[in-house]
């Protein structure tokens, strides 16, 4: 299960995800001279050698429901995958994580004023519409930035991060120019708009709120919707007449819900036409043994964590939660997840960048090293004693519902590791398989839950889509912060970080920042998850993409497979 951080959340990474390779089968890149995975392995391709044609069947880990990707039961990463085929995103990454301009929409979008606020204009393409026939243009923002500001509580967004520094959005010389003043400066900018939902869905909470369940309403892109089925969980894209860029290559795209269990058979038996190994050795090893089949791996931005829910009255101390990240031994985890995929295993000491990325630093101190002794002690000092097995408080047992998404091995496993590693300290760990679909609607999202592994997935921006994972809630409204706790000084210190345009400057305070959010032991990561894809061969310009985000017009089979 993974999720993303866009602004946030996600289930299945925007270019289905690839890792390391293994002896027997054909990877189309084995890594770079410094040993360390390429950037990414897509297999590109011009234009003119992709045929027109063809269907692209895509599993997801979950099927879709909310298609409001800023609602805060819509941030996930199968919505964001389905939506990058049909709306606007503003800004599309190359595989060094810098963001430019998506020419279809934008004209041009720049800085245009530091003083006495910073301004950002944004150029629209002329061309630029609904599937409804409006123009894209300034209203579509303005009110997108109101919506997502947090200043109405009917509207329930995944994140005001960035929105809530918009001062005002002003009309240029017409609806197709729009300026964006913000209050204090904001570096992340270019993370804002994207998805970009017209006017008429940021306007009213109602159709904020529900208008997108279940369904599309309108487009903007190289493919639009022909059908939803709730019955099959797919959601089938075809090719759209009406974009004006260039047209997409496939005649369409079928995403399909599996569970994560069945893919490798699926792949093996020609349903799909690409698959997210993950961390699954076995399913690594099956697709190797399809004929013609390709694995594609690249550095990933994606990271492994557990998330400590600080509601629950157990977690509700600090010392408590700072004792069971001391007592679970991350290097087990880690090398369980990775065995058979050919990579390192190495934890994660780091909350906004991952190992291979530039600013990484382990700022975890003691809190990411074993030391079971000590977690003991700090359990003691909040008053939980040890009677036999397991430790007690005023009558009530220290015992943790561990949360995990049925079929999917991984968490299971994470599962069972960390209920054996707890028990050595005197805690008990219930682990409670739920369906994969109602896992962060019906547990995560509501706090029903005391433990539970995902993957937050990266994006080029390292600390803005992640600051409503660690910013403190605002009553019943916690944006992404599952854990439900957080404080003034790590807000402070994140709006600081997000403030600073010097790179250097920045990432100096995006690590100041992660100490303090080490301290707070909400989220404890494990690892840079491994992007690992096996997809058919002849597939072009999709595959491992790290930090790269394809353009979805060009994605197809290659003329010369």
């Amino acid at each position: 299960m993974i999720v993303r951080p866009w602004t946030a959340l996600v289930v299945a990474s925007a270019c289905a995800a690839a890792g390391c390779s293994a002896p027997g089968f054909s990877s189309s890149m084995a890594s770079t001279r410094d040993g360390q995975p390429p950037a990414y392995d897509v297999n590109p391709q011009p234009r003119d050698r992709i045929r027109f044609g063809g269907t692209l069947r895509w599993p997801l880990p979950e099927f879709p429901a909310q298609f409001n990707f800023h609602h805060v039961n819509g941030g996930k990463g199968t919505v964001a995958l389905v939506l990058q085929g049909i709306l606007p995103f503003l800004m599309r990454a190359n595989e060094k994580a810098v963001p430019h301009p998506v020419p279809e929409f934008l004209r041009s979008a720049r800085v245009t004023a530091t003083k006495p606020r910073q301004v950002v204009t944004y150029r629209i393409n002329p061309r630029a519409h609904w599937s409804n026939g409006k123009p894209i243009g300034y209203a579509d923002f303005a009110a997108q930035a109101r919506a997502l500001s947090g200043r109405d509580p009917r509207f329930q967004v995944a994140t005001v991060t960035g929105y809530q520094e918009i001062a005002k959005v002003q009309r240029g010389t017409d609806d197709r120019e729009v300026k964006v003043a913000f209050d204090r400066p904001y570096a992340d900018w270019r993370s804002l708009f994207s998805p970009l939902y017209p006017a008429a869905t940021s306007r009213n909470p109602h159709v904020f709120n529900d208008g997108w369940v279940n369904r599309v309403p309108v487009t903007a892109g190289p493919f639009r919707v022909r059908r939803i089925d709730e019955t099959a969980k797919t959601v089938e894209l075809v090719r759209d007449p009406g974009w004006w860029g260039r047209p997409a290559k496939l005649d369409g795209i079928v995403f399909r819900a599996l569970d994560p269990g069945a893919m490798p058979g699926a792949f093996a038996n020609g349903e799909v036409d690409l698959m997210d190994v993950g961390t699954d050795p076995a399913g690594l090893r099956r697709a190797a043994e399809v004929r013609g089949a390709r694995i594609r791996r690249a550095g990933g931005p994606d990271w492994r964590h557990l998330t400590f829910n600080a509601a629950s009255p157990v977690l509700s101390d600090v010392r408590v939660r700072r004792a069971l990240f001391m007592a679970v031994d991350r290097d087990v985890i880690v090398r369980s997840d990775l065995a058979g995929l050919g990579r390192p295993p190495r934890p994660l000491g780091n909350h906004f960048y991952v190992n291979t990325q530039a600013g990484y630093r382990d700022d975890s101190g003691e809190l990411g090293r074993y030391n079971p002794d000590r977690a003991g002690r700090l359990l003691d000092e909040a008053g939980w004693v040890r009677h036999g097995a397991y430790r007690m408080k005023d009558g009530r047992t220290l015992a943790l519902r561990f949360v995990v998404p049925s079929g999917v091995a991984a968490s299971r496993r994470e599962g069972e590791l960390t209920r054996a590693l707890l028990a050595r300290v005197g805690v008990r760990v219930n682990i409670v398989p739920v369906p994969t679909d109602d896992l962060f609607d019906q547990y995560v999202t509501p706090g029903n839950f005391d433990i539970v592994p995902f993957s937050w997935l990266g994006t080029a921006f390292p600390l803005s889509p992640l600051r409503s994972v660690f910013a403190r809630p605002q009553g019943e409204h916690i944006q992404q912060n599952y854990a439900r706790v957080g404080s003034a000084e790590i807000d402070s210190a994140m709006d600081r970080a997000i403030a600073e345009v010097d790179t250097a400057r920045a990432r100096r305070l995006i690590n100041a920042a992660d100490r303090l959010v080490w301290q707070e032991a909400t989220v404890l990561p494990l690892y840079q998850r491994p992007q690992v894809v096996a997809v058919r061969a002849g597939l072009a310009n999709l595959g491992a993409c790290g930090f790269w985000e394809p353009a979805f017009e060009n994605i197809g089979f290659s003329s010369r497979s």
